[in-house]
């Protein structure tokens, strides 16, 4: 046996105006967990989209048990035994679970002369292992009936079912519940005990403490270096990603909030009994107010509807004390509303358009000149001066959005809100799947905006997260408010509690 599953040498692959991946190395051994970590922007998506065929590398070469491989497309890739779990996910939501699973791939029979797919066959090997990984599913079921956190659970049994050689899972616990990650874990050790080899991207410093047997780190497209994780800190990690010391995970809060009552929720009811009912709070001005809660506490439905996503049966929302409106997203933009949504790919970010476009979208009537045109001038110094702000990596404000990584994408869509100067920010999971170097630069823009005082509505699943960057916390749990805790009562246990309180 060779001594490394796959091997990648001096990869390289340029895009119009940067330099993505510049002579990067990969070597994971048979039967191991393979960290690949760096900061948003360090190319690590990109190096697997070249292995996994999705682009062509401009130099370098790749080895799969000794022997060197040209991978040509996706499903080239998966017949020569690599899967890949992919960190934006790219579901059919009109068509079925199984459907979703065996795409490209379906198991046919013969119907006469004609081969046509064995639903029955399929829908069983999909049941087979969705069980498998712990999430027994309908497989007959829409993937649109499904959860973010359930579709990445269905992406997982889909790579599993491939009997793959190699499995890379790029930020596979990003939607995940602590039991599902828990679930996840148990597939991956059981994988690892048959000689499958993982290529595991994740920030989580625990998990990888957790699941992985090395590290390889990449820095703005070059490699780093490579160590087995017993033998780096995580200071160390932290410090090879970034270049730099990182002292403090959190800046430091500051007694921002006034006591203006900038917006007011009372009495908020979901039209869908399942969904939230009778929510009642207040948020001050200059406040940052995080929600807590588990997968399913209906906080993500609560903000949409706030923000004109979503219909409410009854109840009222008050900004400055009036009553609003709001039926859609425009209404609520107009009322001093803005909102991040936890879906960045499926509706945050408009990836057939620059960058330019998505920062200036939700701010256009700022900058008409004349009748409907626009003064593309000061829109261009906007997105430049919103650029250099978040540090964008960006070769230019022309670039597709699509092109960039998903922390960099966040950050263009956290500049769009900037550009449109909200009174309330609505931030759901504003760093899911960044790096520790990207989220310190957010929490640092967070903490200004409420020095200029905007109020700031954070729902995060990650509980130091939360504590760390609230100044109080709501709690939520099967639609319903549980409690509310700020300062040294703010404790992981006292939220938790709260979060399971579900009579």
């Amino acid at each position: 046996m060779a001594e490394y599953r796959l091997e990648m040498r001096g990869v390289c692959k340029s895009f119009p105006g940067v330099k993505a991946l510049d002579g990067i190395n990969l070597r994971v051994r048979p039967g191991t967990v393979h960290a690949l970590m760096g900061e948003n922007g360090a190319g690590k998506s990109t190096l697997m989209k070249c292995l996994f065929g999705i682009y062509k590398m401009d130099e370098g070469e790749i080895y799969l048990d000794g022997e060197k491989m040209t991978i040509l497309n996706p499903d080239d890739a998966l017949h020569k035994g690599l899967a890949m779990v992919h960190q934006e996910l790219q579901p059919i939501p009109e068509r079925t679970i199984a459907e979703n699973m065996y795409l490209g791939r379906y198991p046919l029979k013969n119907f006469g002369p004609l081969k046509v797919i064995d639903h029955k066959t399929m829908n069983e090997e999909a049941a087979k292992w969705l069980e498998n990984v712990k999430m027994p599913y309908d497989p007959k079921a829409k993937l649109g009936s499904l959860s973010i956190a359930q579709m990445q659970s269905v992406e997982i049994a889909k790579a599993v079912s491939m009997s793959a050689k190699v499995v890379i899972l790029d930020e596979p616990t990003s939607s995940l519940t602590d039991n599902e990650v828990e679930a996840l874990f148990r597939i991956v050790r059981d994988l690892k005990s048959r000689g499958v080899s993982m290529i595991y991207i994740s920030h989580k410093m625990a998990e990888i403490r957790e699941i992985a047997d090395d590290i390889t780190i990449m820095r703005d497209g070059t490699y780093v270096g490579t160590w087995e994780v017993k033998d780096i800190s995580d200071d160390e990690i932290v410090h090879q990603m970034v270049g730099r010391e990182l002292t403090n995970v959190y800046p430091p809060m500051e007694n921002t909030i006034q006591d203006d009552v900038v917006l007011e929720v009372k009495d908020l009811c979901s039209i869908h009994d399942r969904s939230f009912q009778h929510i009642s709070f207040q948020l001050k001005k200059g406040e940052i107010l995080g929600f807590g809660g588990l997968v399913g506490a209906q906080r993500t439905e609560l903000m949409e509807a706030i923000f004109g996503m979503r219909h409410v049966k009854s109840g009222e929302v008050l900004v400055h004390g009036k009553p609003i409106h709001v039926t859609r997203p425009r209404d609520a933009i107009k009322d001093g509303i803005g909102m991040i949504t936890e879906d960045r790919r499926g509706t945050g970010i408009l990836g057939c358009l620059s960058i330019a476009d998505n920062v200036s979208i939700s701010s256009l009537n700022n900058y008409l000149k004349v009748g409907p045109m626009l003064d593309t001038k000061k829109i261009e110094e906007l997105v430049k001066d919103n650029v250099a702000k978040l540090s964008i990596k960006t070769p230019s404000s022309k670039t597709l959005i699509q092109s960039l990584s998903g922390g960099n994408q966040q950050k263009v869509i956290i500049a769009r809100w900037l550009a449109n100067n909200p009174d309330v920010l609505i931030m759901d999971e504003p760093t899911r799947g960044i790096d520790v170097g990207a989220k310190y630069e957010i929490y640092q823009i967070m903490i200004e905006l409420t020095r200029q005082g905007k109020s700031i509505i954070m729902i995060s699943s990650e509980m130091p997260e939360l504590i760390g960057m609230s100044h109080r916390i709501l709690v939520m749990c099967a639609g319903k408010l549980t409690g509310e805790v700020s300062g040294e009562e703010a404790t992981q246990e006292n939220i938790m509690g709260m979060a399971t309180q579900f009579n």
